[in-house]
């Protein structure tokens, strides 16, 4: 004899089958080793069966029992999956799949108390009115079940299981305050989708679970949660059973679902059944509200703490004694009504709203003639939709396989069948497109188990299963790529631990956090290697704990470098050793720029300080080396009015329209202008300018100290090969830009000065002899187009006439010098000083 103790009381039992056969209910909240307690008690026996609400429930557990008695023991019977050795002792089973014509010592059904579920609650309630063991028969289950049960099975025996740990309530939290470890539950699939988009945002990471998923996709997810990768979970009440997993948190997003008639709210009941995931065997767990979800009434509360529910008040029903002699007696019999109280009957299953919706079809009808076609017809009508739309497609779907199946060949044509799948072997397309597939198969996948309905029924079996799992891996990398940050989920659970957190930075600046890449130091400043928003919130974060010390080290190492370390970039940003660490600021004047810089968050106080005095005295000493004659300029041993022209032609970066100065050259000193000359000042009658600073280097750093000193963008500047030839200015950039940058702006162009100096000298000589035509000679001479020359020698004061049909240009009369001062000097500047110099 042997013992069941699942209580405090037990009772004996004979394996052989000797006595009367045991009924049992064991009935209790989640997490009391119910499901455990089945197992051993069907391995007592000789032979045994058990019937679970989901297909991944029963290869679990299959799994299970193929360990501990041999595959050649079991067999695994699902919609979509069957593994039959040739004699098994034992059978686990979804509950619609046991073959209850098979007599079994043992036979057991898990969550009984989905005998109340609307959609498949009729079969339940159909295995706890009439599927028995030889020996002993088990039904496990929520309490709430208990009071029907008792009418309805009066000789039931009750055993109660207390529940492991303890539920506890925590209120509501924000998605960014859940704990570790937590599971976010929505009921639509775009709630689920916002709430993991969130998560992983503020998280690094989460799995999702559904169950519109397939076994194996929804597997990888909870594996992925299993093995640490994220630590949160957010899914549909899917988890409310089936899956066993290490959560201390449940957070309900919803407290309502759509229930296929319309929307309601959770009963306490079911709250229960999905917070109660919450706490694995000894370890409490706890449950709350989160997102835009109102906190839970505490009489709710009070129930799931206490377990206390309202009792079941009726089951689903439907008649199993059908009648196949017509259609419409099968639709009678169906619609029979329950002759006890506490039953129900249901009238919206899927199956029978196919066999209604094909039975006004005159093709079907006219093939069901006999009882064996009616039978028939109705075992195609409980092919499942796992769409859960039951759509005209799924209809007409049936119809198909229906015809065929009373066609000539009685068998589902192996080229239709062959090119339905076809058209599902595809791994495009999103999460939702490859949702829908991967329905579409599981349906293929039951019809392939009908050995009856198809030729080389295993091929097409092991083709399907295939199909479907390479449509869940691909489902499952879709929804990871989408969903998880592996790198911020990693760094988020070891910010929150206590510990030291190793990071490196090799020469090219990478860092990495834990052997992590997670962003680059570029100069002073931290780039985390993600878009923004909270991610990169959480790699600084990471960062922040070891980069100081790094950026501290790379500021001394700074301020020790020789010059050849830092360089100015066209857009005026300063670098040091290839990275940027600060920019070039409008100053004091345009020769002497602020340097700002670019710190990021960890260089600060007085290391900051000396990081800018050292930019300071480089871009000091870059400018007076790119830009030397107007420093060697000021430097010269120069008279007043000379020092003076010299600090204007400074202040104008090397390039003077002599219509701007207040002084004539000629009445420079010899020595002072034969002292500018060297430098390479040239004094022109249109132009006094510096020649070394017309390189296209210097025009180019010109044009960027100008820029800063006006706070624009540096404007475009003459291509390569433009760069002699004059161009039309910009009439959007400050006139002040194009002497800035050496060029002269004249009848609308902007031309080199020497190129003008060659014009006006070659215009005087042509104009002694006469009247002169404007030439591509002249033009050249300029570098501008021949009907340009014609602008510059008209502003250059020449006079056009007409002669002979032909425009020819004559001087007007003789031109007076140039000494207006047009451009008034500011207070200060030494040139203001010239008004008190006294000439000889």
């Amino acid at each position: 004899m042997a013992t069941l103790r699942s209580g405090p009381r037990a009772f004996s039992y004979s394996p052989s089958g000797r006595r009367a056969p045991r009924l049992v209910a064991v009935l209790g909240p989640t997490n009391t080793g119910k499901t455990h307690l089945a197992i051993e008690r069907m391995l007592d026996h000789q032979s045994g069966m058990i019937g679970f609400p989901l297909r991944l429930l029963a290869r679990e557990n299959y799994d299970r029992v193929v360990r501990l008695k041999g595959a050649r023991a079991v067999a695994l019977i699902t919609g979509e999956e069957k593994i039959l050795p040739p004699n098994p002792s034992y059978f686990v089973c979804t509950v619609e799949s046991m073959p209850l014509d098979r007599p079994v010592e043992f036979l057991a059904v898990d969550e009984i108390q989905l005998c109340a579920d609307p959609e498949r609650g009729h079969v339940f309630t159909a295995r706890l009115l009439h599927a028995r063991g030889l020996s002993e028969t088990m039904f496990l289950g929520a309490d709430t079940i208990r009071p029907l049960m008792r009418r309805l099975v009066p000789d039931a025996e009750y055993v109660t299981r207390p529940r492991f740990s303890t539920l506890r309530h925590t209120g509501h939290k924000k998605v960014t305050r859940l704990p570790r470890r937590s599971a976010v539950v929505a009921f639509s699939l775009a709630d689920v989708f916002s709430l993991a988009e969130l998560v992983r945002r503020q998280r690094g990471g989460t799995a999702v679970v559904m169950g519109a998923l397939s076994p194996r996709a929804r597997n990888a997810q909870v594996g992925m949660f299993q093995a640490g990768e994220v630590d949160y979970l957010v899914a549909t009440d899917a988890i409310g059973m089936g899956l066993n997993m290490d959560l201390d948190h449940v957070a309900f997003a919803r407290l309502a679902k759509f229930d296929g008639r319309g929307p309601r709210l959770l009963s306490a009941a079911e709250i229960a059944q999905i917070a109660g995931r919450a706490g694995r065997h000894m370890a409490d767990g706890t449950f709350g509200t989160t997102a835009d979800e109102r906190p839970l009434d505490p009489a709710i509360v009070t129930a799931v703490e206490e377990h206390r529910f309202e009792p079941l008040a009726r089951l689903s029903w439907r008649n199993t004694r059908l009648r196949f002699e017509t259609i419409g007696a099968l639709l009678q019999s169906l619609d029979e009504r329950p002759s006890q109280p506490g039953l129900v009957q249901i009238r919206d299953a899927d199956d029978h709203r196919a066999l209604r919706h094909l039975s006004r079809n005159a093709e079907v009808a006219a093939r069901t003639t006999n009882p064996g076609a009616v039978r028939l017809l109705w075992e195609v009508c409980q092919i499942p939709d796992f769409r859960k739309v039951m759509s005209d497609s799924h209809a007409r779907f049936l119809a198909h396989c229906f015809l065929h199946l009373t066609g000539p060949q009685e068998r589902l044509p192996t080229a239709w069948v062959g090119a339905q799948m076809a058209q599902l072997d595809r791994l495009d397309g999103d999460i939702d497109t490859l949702m829908a597939r991967i329905a579409h198969i599981r349906t293929w996948t039951y019809i392939t188990h009908r050995p009856d309905w198809i030729d080389n029924a295993t091929d097409w079996q092991e083709r399907a299963r295939g199909i479907e799992d390479r449509l869940s891996d691909a489902l499952h990398d879709r929804i990871t790529q989408r969903f998880v940050d592996r790198r911020a989920a990693f760094l988020v659970r070891h910010l929150e631990r206590d510990g030291e957190l190793f990071a490196a930075v090799d020469k090219g600046g990478e860092v990495t956090v834990e052997g992590s890449y997670v962003g680059r130091l570029d100069g002073f400043r931290f780039v985390p290697d993600a878009v923004g928003g909270e991610a990169a919130r959480t790699l600084l974060t990471a960062a922040n704990r070891v980069l100081r010390g790094e950026v501290a080290g790379r500021a001394r190492l700074l301020a020790a470098d020789g010059d050849d370390a830092f360089a100015i970039d066209p857009a005026g940003s300063v670098l040091w050793r290839g990275a940027v660490v600060g920019r070039l600021a409008d100053g004091e004047s345009v020769l002497a720029p602020r340097v700002e810089v670019r710190a990021g968050d960890f260089l600060d106080g007085e290391v900051k300080e000396h990081v800018r005095q050292r930019l300071f005295l480089f871009v000091k000493g870059e400018i007076e080396r790119r830009l030397a004659p107007l420093f060697a300029m000021q430097q010269l041993p120069l008279a007043g009015a000379a020092r003076g022209l010299a600090f204007q032609l400074a202040d104008a970066l090397g390039c003077l329209a002599t219509d701007d100065i207040a002084i004539l050259p000629g009445s420079l000193d010899r020595d002072s202008r034969r002292a500018l000359a060297r430098l390479g000042v040239r004094f022109g009658t249109e132009t006094i300018y510096i020649e070394p600073l017309l390189s296209a280097d210097s025009v180019r750093f010109r044009a960027l100290l100008w820029a800063v000193h006006h706070g624009r963008a540096v404007p475009s500047l003459p291509g390569a090969r433009r760069r002699g030839r004059a161009v039309s200015i910009d009439p959007d950039v400050p006139p002040s830009f194009y002497p800035a940058i050496g060029r002269r702006v004249l009848g609308g162009l902007a031309l080199r000065p020497d190129g003008l100096e060659r014009l006006a000298q070659a215009a005087r000589q042509r104009a002694r002899a006469g009247r002169f035509a404007a030439d591509s000679e002249l033009a050249g001479l300029a570098g501008v187009a021949p009907d340009q020359s014609r602008r510059l020698l008209l502003a250059l004061g020449y006079r056009a006439v007409i002669e002979d049909g032909a425009e020819l240009f004559v001087a007007a009369k003789r031109r007076q010098p140039r000494v207006a001062a047009t451009r008034k000097p500011r207070e200060g500047h030494p040139f203001a000083k010239l008004k008190e110099v006294k000439f000889a």
